[in-house]
């Protein structure tokens, strides 16, 4: 049974992955790795990346090292939640270098509105410490939802009204029209 993962955790994925890279590449963590990373919780069930571009070696060796490490990892962004926002790229937030691999966090705007999307408990509090610690500005967060909302067919499983009305209610912003 694989462990929860700390801090010390994550950074010991973060090496041993570089390690693997055999050209350059970028991994974005997202969810309960970037709220472990910013210690707005001890630990997280998953560790949850993307990796742009894609290598099949980086790949190959997650399997490995989710055993060596006893942690889950998971090939998860926001973009598998809602439709990816304009700029995230630029919104990311740099972490480290582990040989050719460079950290980031996941644009925490993109991470705002999917977490208020899956509406877990734990998301809504993630999401508050991401307005507490200034990476969000709710009103700028609502602009993004603006941006992102005539492209929520794409996500059948998506009602927009009840997502508008929780983006509302989460940011403490309202929509207006």
């Amino acid at each position: 049974m694989r462990k929860v993962a700390d801090a010390e955790q994550i950074h010991r994925f973060m090496r041993a992955l570089g390690a693997e890279a055999e050209t350059h590449a970028r991994v974005y963590f997202t969810g309960g790795a970037t709220a472990v990373l910013f210690g707005w919780r001890s630990s997280t069930i998953d560790v949850d990346l993307r990796i742009f571009p894609e290598s099949d070696r980086i790949l190959r060796s997650i399997p490995h090292l989710k055993d060596a490490l006893q942690i889950n990892v998971e090939l998860v962004s926001p973009a598998d939640f809602i439709p990816e926002l304009p700029g995230w790229e630029k919104r990311s937030l740099y972490i480290a270098l582990e040989q050719k691999l460079s950290f980031y966090h996941f644009d925490p705007y993109a991470q705002t509105l999917a977490k208020i999307e899956r509406r877990h408990a734990q998301d809504r509090e993630d999401v508050q410490s991401m307005i507490r610690s200034g990476l969000v500005d709710p009103a700028l967060a609502l602009s993004y939802f603006k941006q992102i909302e005539p492209r929520l067919y794409l996500y059948p499983a998506i009602d927009p009204m009840s997502f508008r009305r929780a983006v509302e209610e989460a940011l403490g912003v309202p929509y207006g029209r």
